[in-house]
């Protein structure tokens, strides 16, 4: 359906000359690169402004039923029931294929199989799809292209089999094609396919056949930072699968995969044993540890696990998070103890001594065991490093220390098990575990030991040299005997645990409807009333009154002591919300109302999208103008449909006040009480991908770009480091215990060690404990600074001010011409609006209402919402922009004006806006409302929608500050400026003027791609100095004495003065040294005397000296005698 062939035919629809001509609509300026794409008539490319000259508006409808009839006839080909087909592309392939190894030249036919594991799609301009693979076969990788024409396979008698929108990562394919030496991809070899099937996968996955079976009882998931590879559900579906029925998780020294295993272990019905592979100390002066596997026997024991947890990463951390050895027995009732690996104290005591006295070797060896309740043994080939470090000579030595383990644990009367010290799921998911180490510059561990995960048989083949009898003690019965003592445990808790404040509930709904009878009056209209019962109804009746007194309270500090506060995310879809002061989004449909008398008028709600848009009018009772107010957004946007689902109520504070926000709600629920988000950074493709040229660079190797992908892919999602959410807090109940939901450590930096964070990730304990999101934003701050210079209230501009409307689409309100600011529209520096993007966006559009930039902001912040999808039906089909799908509310507002159930609206909104698409039944039911086909096909195109309340809360914003650029440029650019351009701008630059400024921009533009980020970064800055010295804003020089150290000083005739940070090479640290010395001590007596008073380095002083600051300054205050 987003296909061109479709567009090409009405684009000639009726036309006489369609069997000669062929049109397809590109917008390009040159056309000698272009070629005939084949047989056929020959082709006219035609730009877009004379496509829609040509083209009348009557036509346009024309060609929008016919494309509608189309899509309604490609959706009726996909749900008419269909036998599966191996056939994905092209014919059944017959013959041998070869493995991916041994095709090694181009220009060949060639048969291969291969699993996919990276798929791309690209629909290309000419109406042909290309799509893009890469597959593995075990021997080799290899990328696939697949160049589909879907109205080939239309107009064909025997049409090519085509499916190929059901290949998925991870399908095993046979290919057919022709092997070619890539133009596009530096020449690397790539299959052009021209038949492809789906084929069964010729490699079984190992399954544990065995009638008991093992438990493993040591292994790793991604969150052992930089060391094992699997996510935790990835490692509980493989134990699964495999045909295990229990599996330990004990990541190095931290608990965080508990949350993800939690709910694998749900999801495919394993007991999951959760546990953690400690450091073990004896004293806190020990610089060596050792390791030591810990499991928790049941709620109490995983309790202590997270304070156990918690005093190493607070207490007891040097490079690791370290457990004393005094603070573990103390610990243990509810604790299970196993001696770990090779780096466990029992192992090395055996190591250390082994070739030297291995009697006091075991001696030292069993005085240790007596700690532990199971000992545990390895596959010897785990530890062949010993023989590489010459510890040992033999892997007969390695079988002997694993033997004296086992009798010394027969002697102690402890059980032994062999356990896999799992770092990946296959044998073959070694050289990842390689790779990540390379890049760490360790050395080479030339053994390569396999850490994968062994079923039973497999773990029993390791053990082969011993008893039958001994083997399965060790392999099977021990280790089902620990699992045994084991209780099944959900590290999780079972609902929300909110703080409590006393008499939120009843306080928080007293402001409520205080509020709203001072906005409507008394008795309240029907639908204020009736929204508000069910709001109150919701948010008291599930126990999230205290989110909002709390949100409250905070907005109403920061608003106190002079800081605006902006809301993101839903919360705007809450009229409670709104009355408390949380947000100024008001969610009801558009409306008027008196601020003085309290009248209120609903009857155009239906008519307007939002209370800015409609026309101004006066109160019919006692005259006075009315407030044009509503943004018509739904509540079950916010709480869900039910109105059961945990608010989050996320708030933008300037960033100015953002830590006093944080010191507030510390003093609101008590500071024991309040703990920063923890979040969890993980490797990058951009950083495996660096790995993995490191590690060929190391080892010398030359890999094809396949190979080389799928070595990045199998590295990336390993943990690196943990971090803190930029403004998120955690609030615990006064009467629990933060170890009731998870441990707590400092974030790493020299910065964290007065932040204590939550050991789990917000997202994973988000619906156990409140979060406040109490962010830092620039917007409050420039808003602050705008009213300040200028005394306009912001709450008093007009939404539908006509030249800051205009200011969208056009630099006339600047009174400037476009050309030269080389921008249609003047929203250089408007929030939301400013970027290349977002302005051409703006020109496509082009907004007329408050309610278009809404819309705007929702296509702007989605994914495939607008390039390919709403763009298109906007320019070319003419669909109206209120119709075209922009929020994801817009969606349910539209499916229930269509007449569908609320239920289903609403779910088919929360598939859409996850990115889910649509289910056949849910594409029935739309059609059977009369839903047109572009708009079910618009639905199923997007990945990811923008709520509607967030929208209109940035929009708010951006348009207060864009009404501050049209009538009063001088606070805007020197708020902007100060706040926004920071140390990326050069003030010397700026004063230089117009020619100066042009050139700059011009050079930073020819550079592209190759700009860096401070380039790309200060050319924003410099497009708005450059269009504010067109409107004829001066810039002056930094002045020793008068300039500030962050702020720009508006001077008279229209002049700007800049701060020290202003110039290059000052930095913020120093620049407020000099006005702090300046402010503190007067005139400076010499430079000298400056350098003294202040932070100015050598390099400081002579940037000053530069830029003129220092003339008439002697060097020092000594006095000369001649």
């Amino acid at each position: 359906a987003e296909s061109k062939e479709a567009e090409a035919e009405f684009l000639s629809f009726e036309d006489p000359l369609q069997d000669k001509v062929r049109v397809i609509d590109y917008d390009i300026a040159s056309f000698d690169h272009l070629e005939a794409d084949g047989d056929g008539p020959p082709l006219i490319y035609k730009s877009e402004e004379e496509y829609q000259r040509e083209i009348s508006q009557e036509f346009e409808k024309k060609r929008l039923a016919e494309w509608e009839g189309y899509l309604r006839q490609q959706a009726q080909k996909v749900s008419s029931p269909k036998k599966k087909s191996t056939e994905l592309l092209g014919k059944k392939i017959k013959g041998k294929p070869i493995p991916l190894k041994d095709v090694q030249d181009g220009r060949s036919t060639k048969i291969v199989l291969g699993e996919v594991f990276y798929l791309n799609q690209q629909n290309l301009r000419n109406g042909q799809t290309l799509y893009l693979f890469d597959i593995y076969d075990g021997t080799d990788s290899l990328g696939v292209k697949a160049l589909v024409r879907p109205e080939q396979a239309e107009q064909r008698r025997r049409p090519i089999p085509q499916r190929l929108e059901d290949l998925k990562v991870g399908t095993w394919v046979k290919i057919s094609g022709k092997v070619e030496y890539d133009r596009y991809d530096s020449d690397e070899l790539v299959l052009m396919a021209d038949a492809i099937n789906e084929i069964e996968a010729p490699v079984k996955p190992r399954i544990d056949q065995a009638k008991i079976k093992r438990v493993e009882l040591h292994a790793h998931t991604n969150m052992s930072s930089m060391d094992a590879l699997p996510d935790a559900r990835s490692l509980v579906k493989r134990a699964h699968d495999m045909g295990l029925e229990a599996l330990a998780i004990t990541d190095h020294g931290v608990l965080q995969a508990f949350p993800e295993a939690a709910a694998a272990a749900k999801e495919f019905g394993i007991k999951i044993l959760y546990g953690c592979e400690i450091y073990l100390i004896d004293d806190l002066q020990d610089r060596r540890y050792h390791h030591c596997t810990v499991l928790a026997k049941n709620k109490k024991g995983l309790k202590e696990l997270y304070r156990m947890t918690s005093k190493a990463h607070l207490e007891n951390f040097y490079r690791r998070p370290r457990v004393l050895r005094q603070d573990l027995q103390e610990q243990r009732e509810h604790l299970i103890l196993g001696s770990a690996c090779a780096y466990g104290e029992v192992y090395t005591s055996l190591l250390d001594s082994y070739k030297m006295n291995l009697q006091a070797a075991q001696d030292n060896a069993k005085a240790k065991a007596e700690f532990y309740d199971f000992l545990e043994v390895m596959p010897i080939g785990h530890n062949k490093f010993a023989i590489d470090k010459g510890l040992v000579d033999s892997l007969e030595d390695l079988e002997k220390l694993n033997k004296l383990i086992y009798e010394m644990g027969k002697e102690l009367n402890i059980p032994v098990v062999a356990t896999g010290d799992v770092h990946f799921l296959e044998p073959e998911d070694v050289i990842f575990r390689d790779i990540l180490q390379a890049g760490q510059d360790y050395e080479a561990d030339e053994s390569k030991p396999l850490l994968h995960l062994r079923n039973t048989e497999e773990m029993l083949a390791e053990f082969s040299t011993w008893s039958e009898q001994e083997a399965y003690e060790v392999v099977v019965t021990n280790s089902n005997l620990i699992a045994d003592q084991i209780e099944e445990i959900d590290p999780m808790p079972d609902r929300l645990y909110p703080p409590n404040l006393p008499g939120a509930a009843e306080e928080l709904k007293e402001m409520t409807y205080q509020k709203a009878r001072e906005m409507y009056g008394d008795p309240l209209p029907a639908i204020v009333l009736d929204r508000l019962v069910w709001e109150l109804d919701c948010i008291i009746g599930y126990g999230h009154a205290v989110n909002y007194f709390a949100a409250h309270k905070l907005v109403k500090k920061s608003i106190d002591e002079g800081y605006p506060v902006g809301s993101r995310g839903s919360v705007g879809s809450s009229l409670v919300a709104t009355l408390t002061g949380i947000t100024e989004v008001n969610p009801l449909s558009a409306h008027y109302r008196c601020p003085a008398c309290s009248y209120s008028d609903f009857s155009l709600g239906k008519d307007y999208d939002c209370g800015a848009d409609m026309p101004d009018k006066l109160c019919p009772k006692c005259q006075e103008p009315l407030i044009k107010d509503g943004f018509n957004i739904r509540f079950e946007v916010f709480m869900g449909f039910a109105g059961d689902k945990i608010p989050d109520i996320d708030l933008n504070f300037s960033g100015e006040y953002q830590m006093q926000a944080h010191r507030h709600a510390e003093e609101l629920f008590g500071k024991d009480y309040v703990y920063r988000a923890g979040t969890i950074s993980t490797v990058a493709n951009k950083t495996a991908y660096g790995f993995v040229m490191k590690y060929l660079e190391k080892t010398g190797a030359q890999l094809r770009r396949a190979e080389i992908n799928r070595l990045t892919l199998g590295c990336t999602g390993v943990k690196r480091t943990t971090s803190q959410h930029p403004g998120g807090l955690m609030v615990v109940p006064a009467d629990m215990d933060i170890h009731d939901f998870t441990a707590v450590q400092h974030p790493p930096g020299k910065d964290g060690a007065e932040v204590i964070t939550t050991h789990f990730t917000y997202q994973a304990i988000h619906d156990h404990l409140m979060k406040l999101d109490l962010l830092g934003h620039d917007d409050p701050t420039i808003l602050r600074k705008l009213q300040a210079l200028t005394g306009v209230d912001i709450s008093s501009i007009p939404l539908d001010d006509p030249e800051t409307m205009k200011l969208f689409v056009s630099t006339e309100p600047l009174g400037v011409d476009s050309r030269e600011i080389e921008s249609e529209t003047g929203t250089y520096g408007v929030p939301e609006f400013g970027t290349p993007f977002t302005r051409a966006m703006l020109m496509d559009a082009k907004p007329k209402y408050f309610s278009d930039l809404i819309r705007l902001s929702g296509f702007s912040h989605g994914t495939d919402v607008w390039a390919g999808n709403a763009r298109e039906l906007i320019v070319k089909y003419n669909i109206p922009l209120s119709e075209a799908i922009s929020t994801r509310d817009a969606i349910l507002i539209y499916l229930i004006e269509k007449g569908l159930p609320n239920s289903s609206a609403f779910q088919i909104m929360e598939s859409v806006r996850r990115g889910r698409g649509l289910k056949e039944e849910e594409e029935a039911l739309m059609r059977q409302h009369q839903v047109p086909e572009w708009y079910i096909d618009s639905c199923k195109k997007i990945k990811y929608l923008f709520p509607k309340a967030h929208a209109a809360a940035y929009v708010l914003s951006g348009y207060r500050i864009a009404w501050f650029k049209v009538h009063h440029p001088m606070a805007f650019y020197a708020t902007y400026l100060s706040v926004r351009a920071g140390v990326n701008f050069d003030a010397d630059l700026a004063a230089e003027g117009v020619n100066a400024l042009r050139t700059e921009i011009a050079r930073i533009k020819r550079k592209g791609n190759e700009a860096t980020a401070n380039e790309r970064a200060t050319l924003t800055h410099l497009e708005v100095a450059l269009e504010a010295t067109i409107r004829g804003v001066k810039f002056g020089r930094v002045e020793l004495y008068r300039s500030e150290a962050k702020e720009w000083k508006i001077e008279e005739d229209k002049t700007l003065l800049p701060p020290f940070s202003a110039l290059q090479g000052i930095g913020v640290n120093a620049a407020e040294s000099v006005v702090a010395a300046r402010n503190q001590g007067g005139l400076f007596t010499s430079i000298e005397d400056l350098v003294l008073r202040s932070k100015l380095n050598k390099t400081g002083i002579e940037i000053l000296r530069i830029h003129g600051c220092l003339e008439g300054m002697n060097e020092t205050d000594q006095l000369t005698l001649f």
